[in-house]
């Protein structure tokens, strides 16, 4: 049996466990790294203007780069201290993208709204809420989005039941599930693989809204899904208890924290693609580094925007705790911040496609969305970011 419950001390525990192993894959400052990055051209050539450790950023680049114009990026989730987005504001915030002439917009949105804007070029990169999610929309709408990074290797999703409700997962047979808009695939694959499935062992009702302390107190509902970043922390803070189940400790395959882009904009503006990853990657390891400062400028572009979707301090510290922590423990020692697993995302989109995420449609080739060779040029072979001086 695989049950736990989140508390305020998990939470501590999990901020500092990502603060204190960062250093594991900690970009190094440019005296201590190594290496350069070759980017390949839109014609197929290969750039004369590599990226050096500890060297001044070429001239020629830097005019590429610009060429680029206005790099619009639209953020999964208002500006929210989660992956894929906290990393962009931090880099962002911190100059990283002007020490690579890039002049980078960020945007407040959400990432179902963003795949058309990306797919016509209105805007260039955007936060994706799993790489399948990418797929996905990909396969519907014959999109030809290229995935630049993966941040979280596992699933962000967890299914929150009441207390005292179930032992087992096999205990939420017969029950109902309330669900917003639909249950997750990571989900759906967890309750499968432990011999449930929807509709023949246990149904799903549509929820209003997204008040977690609302949705834990309706009689007719045993539990509803919730990211693991969000709503354990929301009931925890309110002093509701709750079991939660997660597909991380069932071995379902997912992942979180993904940047897209189009392959219009990668061939256009090679140069620019590799750069606004470097950048973000620098931004991803200083967040890491500094989990709660990273969560306190997300906060205040919240607070700047009005605050839309009534996100709170402790909240977004808490997401970013829990992202951070997750993203830390999966990354393995010498690899760089959101290098892809092209395996890992295959056995996802593999697992997802068996209960239905990809329709009548094939399964999607993971590699063919990945632009594996762009983010591999950002790192040395120990892993360490290629920073200029």
């Amino acid at each position: 049996m695989k049950l736990r419950r989140y508390s305020a001390l998990a939470l501590a525990l999990m901020v500092f466990a990502a603060a204190c192993s960062s250093d594991d894959n900690s970009t190094a400052t440019p005296a201590n790294s190594n290496g350069s990055s070759t980017t390949e051209s839109a014609s197929g050539g290969v750039a004369d203007t590599d990226v050096v450790a500890g060297e001044v950023f070429a001239d020629e680049r830097c005019t590429a780069n610009e060429a680029a114009g206005t790099i619009t990026y639209l953020t999964g989730f208002d500006f929210a201290a989660t992956a894929s987005i906290v990393d962009v504001i931090v880099a962002k915030d911190k100059g990283y993208y002007e020490e690579l002439c890039l002049d980078v917009e960020i945007q407040p949105s959400f990432s179902t709204a963003n795949y058309a804007l990306i797919a016509e070029n209105d805007a260039q990169f955007s936060s994706g809420g799993s790489f399948s999610e990418v797929a996905a929309f990909a396969t519907a709408n014959d999109a030809e989005f290229v995935v630049v990074s993966v941040e979280g290797r596992s699933a962000i999703d967890s299914l929150i039941v009441k207390p005292g409700e179930t032992a087992t997962i096999a205990d939420l047979e017969g029950s109902t599930i309330g669900v917003k808009g639909k249950l997750p695939p990571s989900i759906e694959a967890m309750l499968l693989q432990n011999g449930l499935a929807q509709d023949d062992d246990y149904s799903v009702v549509l929820l209003d809204g997204f008040d977690p302390e609302a949705h834990i107190a309706i009689d007719s509902i045993v539990g509803f899904p919730g990211y693991k970043s969000n709503e354990p922390g929301a009931l925890d803070r309110a002093g509701v208890e709750f079991d939660l189940y997660d597909p991380l400790d069932y071995d379902i395959p997912g992942s979180f924290g993904v940047i897209y882009t189009s392959r219009e904009f990668v061939d256009g503006h090679p140069t620019a693609t590799e750069d606004f990853v470097r950048a973000t990657m620098r931004g991803l390891d200083d967040a890491l580094t500094d989990p709660q400062g990273a969560a306190e400028t997300a906060v205040a572009l919240v607070n700047a925007n009005g605050n839309p979707n009534f996100l709170s301090a402790e909240g977004e510290a808490f997401r970013w705790g829990i992202d951070s922590a997750l993203i830390t423990a999966g990354t393995p020692d010498g690899t760089g911040y959101g290098v892809p697993d092209v395996d890992a995302l295959q056995l996802e989109l593999d697992s997802y496609g068996a209960i239905g995420l990809f329709g009548d449609s094939e399964v999607p080739n993971a590699a063919a969305l990945i632009a594996a060779d762009i983010i591999a040029t950002i790192y040395d072979a120990s892993g360490v970011l290629i920073w200029p001086a």
